[in-house]
């Protein structure tokens, strides 16, 4: 077997042994896709198909369906029990529903959060204020999707979809949502579709070995990228091989510990940039249940790029990184390439002299990049 097919991203996750599971975006997709087909043709497909970013075609099982009226009139409603997998997400085995209505033709899509969803109240997330807690990647695919049932069974495409998830508000009581200011219930997430199921002790295994495979096809250049969209970035800056893609995840460390007893002479750390703040502030691990944005630290470093005290003062009080971040934008303060700068002394703290080049790259939850270092 070569390099190539033991190495990269979609290795690591073999390597695990670990199985997969489907986001709550996916699950609402499946559902969404079920009862539209319900509403324009009077049947439920199940199990319904769907497509997700990466091209992946799963299929679920509907858990529930409802046709309130004939085909091409009135409301369905068809929902799917998330899979997480092997992961220990809070949300595995929710039940997630999809209510489909139609709509007179040139409304468009029309989000709504139902029971167990929640609402924006803060800013600082990548949806407006007052909007269902529906992410944009999901709302994308439930689009996508709308518009090939409407294609294939003549429909308008116009309709209202109101996502919820039974049980959804006491599950959120174990999530961060509250504290972001996301009210009533979960978020609908997720930027590929797949829950990538993460043990520690496997994950930080599989990175291991990651290194080892593009070490030993002679690779000098390797990226360790905290998702899907970091890794598009990556991709696209530097034009890297799936070989030389280390899916970090939070575990930032274990890439720098590792690089520091195995050398490749560069390393690119690229990440969203709430995340990387974490790095920047001395933490190795950046999972949210392990480590927090530091908005104070934020502050302060906002100050050393020109930030006067009360632009500081409201990023110490930001909802967010992200709004801590487009504060600054606003202000003309390089609060990325503030965080990337101080990421990157970071891991070459770690490091410790090891002959290793690093940058860093912070993106946004588009996967603009928002910083270098």
């Amino acid at each position: 077997m070569n390099a190539e097919a033991r190495g990269g991203r979609s290795a690591q996750l073999k390597h695990t042994g670990l199985r997969p599971g489907w986001t709550t975006g996916a699950c609402a997709t499946a559902a969404t896709t079920a009862a539209y087909t319900a509403l324009l043709t009077g049947d439920f497909p199940d199990p319904v198909t769907i497509t997700l970013p990466k091209g992946q075609t799963p299929a679920f099982a509907l858990a529930v369906e409802e046709l309130t009226a004939g085909p091409g009139e009135g409301v369905a409603m068809a929902g799917v029990v998330k899979d997480a997998g092997d992961d220990p997400d809070v949300t595995h085995g929710a039940l997630v529903r999809s209510t489909v209505r139609r709509l007179p033709p040139g409304s468009g899509v029309v989000f709504r959060a139902g029971q167990g969803v929640g609402t924006v109240t803060l800013p600082g997330l990548p949806l407006e204020v007052g909007e269902p807690a529906v992410n944009p990647v999901p709302r994308r695919l439930m689009r996508e999707h709308v518009e090939r049932v409407a294609a294939e069974h003549g429909g308008t495409g116009d309709v209202e979809i109101t996502v919820s998830v039974d049980h959804g508000e006491e599950i959120a009581r174990s999530t961060w949502n509250g504290r972001l200011g996301i009210l009533g219930g979960l978020s609908i997430l997720g930027t590929t579709g797949v829950v990538v199921p993460y043990s520690c002790s496997a994950w930080i295994d599989s990175i291991r070995r990651g290194v080892d495979v593009a070490r030993a096809a002679g690779l000098t250049h390797v990226a360790g990228c905290t998702g899907s969209t970091s890794e598009k970035t990556v991709v696209s800056e530097y034009g890297l091989p799936d070989i030389a893609l280390l899916d970090m995840g939070d575990f930032a460390g274990a890439v720098l510990k590792y690089v520091r007893r195995h050398p490749v002479a560069r390393l690119t750390i690229c990440g969203g940039f709430a995340k990387l703040s974490k790095l920047a502030a001395g933490h190795l691990d950046l999972h949210s249940a392990r480590s927090q944005v530091d908005k104070p630290f934020l502050a302060a470093l906002a100050r050393t790029g020109g930030a006067r005290e009360e632009l500081a003062a409201r990023i110490a009080t930001a909802n967010t990184g992200l709004e801590a971040l487009r504060l600054c934008e606003a202000a003309g303060v390089p609060l990325g390439d503030l965080v990337a700068a101080r990421a990157r002394d970071e891991a070459l703290s770690v490091l410790r002299g090891a002959p290793v080049e690093v940058d860093v790259i912070c993106v946004d939850r588009a996967g603009v990049v928002v910083g270098r270092g």
